[in-house]
């Protein structure tokens, strides 16, 4: 899980200006004079402070680039990347793992819009029993974990869900990780046999409601390796349309340039490599609700998952 700008911090200002004293003169009559006049170093900040401000308002627009907009049909868009130096070191460990190259996908012709009906509708099922009280709810078929007021819930501990899940529901999502996965290996040449799917994967629920908790900020930019240290390969489903469910909310790749973004649509499937060069955010959603489902893989077989299923359930 906000305007689209590169990120920055602005200096603040700190000093101001002297105020203007009135003091009487011989006639009786009142004149302005200033204090000491103002210090060089308030200028010069001032001066920076102004250029600043004026190169973001003029270059923020340019900043920008559209990636997938929502009304196009993409059979497979790229965008080819260079390698982060971590991310090679730590991935050529694994034979058969390695991608040729690290890039970005974009593809609207490998999840059906019956499958994204289907997955949404479990995603709604269990959230019904739960919902964060800020702007960013999940809920990971795996763990069972799901968001419920200010804090996580079991849902295959809880009584009130048991069995709410279906073999069915199970059947669907394993469906489409497979589907996923054997995209990733095709498109990144690579051995499907060697990526494994890792934990977590969940389907997120964002609004515009306030962050109540930290798990609510979901904009903040990040490296999915960082945040999930045994993620090699990052997908994400979308499950409902850019300025139609809802407004912002949008994908944003932080690049050296510009800011590239992937609008969300029904059915859009975005795969990348998970180290730094893909670092990203979400814009903040302005209203409606965004689904999305995430689903990693690894190439450390240690780090593998896996698929959840109707035996989660452990209710005596």
């Amino acid at each position: 899980m906000n305007d689209i700008k590169r990120r920055g911090k602005l200096v603040k200002k700190s000093d101001t200006v002297n105020e203007l004293n009135f003091k009487d003169n011989k006639n009786g009559k009142h004149k302005p004079s200033i204090h000491k006049g103002l210090p060089l170093r308030v200028l010069s900040r001032g001066v920076v402070i102004a250029s600043l401000l004026i190169v973001v308002y003029f270059t923020s627009k340019d900043e920008l680039r559209t990636f997938a907009r929502q009304n196009e049909v993409l059979s497979g868009k790229v965008q080819p990347l260079q390698c982060s130096p971590q991310y090679l070191k730590e991935i050529n460990s694994y034979d058969g793992c390695v991608p040729k190259s690290c890039k970005r996908f974009v593809f609207d012709t490998v999840v059906s819009l019956t499958e994204v009906e289907g997955l949404l509708a479990i995603a709604k099922k269990g959230l019904k029993h739960g919902r964060s009280l800020g702007g960013a709810s999940v809920i990971d078929l795996h763990s069972g974990a799901m968001s419920k007021g200010q804090a996580f819930i079991n849902i295959y501990e809880s009584h009130s869900m048991k069995n709410l899940f279906t073999e069915d529901d199970f059947n669907l999502y394993r469906s489409v990780k497979e589907k996923v996965k054997y995209t990733i290996a095709n498109h990144f040449n690579v051995n499907a046999d060697k990526i494994y799917l890792t934990h977590p994967t969940f389907i997120s629920e964002m609004t515009s409601r306030n962050a109540v908790t930290k798990h609510d900020e979901y904009w903040h930019s990040h490296v999915d390796k960082e945040t999930y240290p045994s993620f090699h390969y990052t997908s994400l489903v979308y499950l409902s349309d850019y300025n139609i469910n809802f407004e912002g909310g949008r994908f944003v790749f932080i690049d050296e340039k510009y800011n590239t973004t992937i609008e969300p649509k029904k059915g859009r499937l975005s795969i990348f490599t998970s180290g730094h060069e893909n670092l990203h955010f979400v814009e903040k959603v302005k209203s409606g609700v965004r689904y999305a489902m995430t689903i990693a893989f690894t190439c450390d077989k240690k780090q593998a998952i896996q698929d959840p299923s109707i035996d989660k359930y452990n209710i005596p």
